[in-house]
């Protein structure tokens, strides 16, 4: 196809992951690459106004135009808010021991040391 350009759509579920490679013409949007690819009828879970789109690992609008060599991800929503799951995580460490209840950061051993001898005094 005359003035056209080399694409890949790409969409993975934890189980299962599809790449497709097509042409396209080079005026093509994001959204129009992803119509002709049929991934959509891969995927029933794909709504192009639920999910978001990026190209290259940066998210993108369905209008922008695309590329040679461009490379359209689908991505699914998150499950969990990962700033959430991260403060939850470092919680639980403080309270376990794992980690320093001041800093967050690991506990250090030679201070918890010097506490004891101190305490023992």
């Amino acid at each position: 196809m005359p003035d056209s350009i080399d694409i890949e759509v790409v969409y993975g579920l934890p189980n299962k992951q599809s790449l497709l490679s097509l042409k396209v013409s080079k005026d093509s949007t994001v959204e129009q690459a992803i119509e002709i690819s049929g991934i959509q009828q891969l995927y029933a879970d794909i709504d192009l106004q639920v999910n978001k789109v990026g190209v290259w690992n940066r998210t993108c609008k369905l209008t922008d135009r695309l590329s040679d060599g461009a490379r359209i991800e689908i991505y699914r929503p998150l499950v969990a808010d990962p700033k959430e799951v991260r403060k939850r995580r470092a919680e639980k460490a403080k309270d376990e021991g794992r980690a320093d209840k001041v800093t967050g950061g690991r506990p250090n051993p030679m201070k918890a040391a010097k506490l004891t001898k101190t305490d023992e005094g």
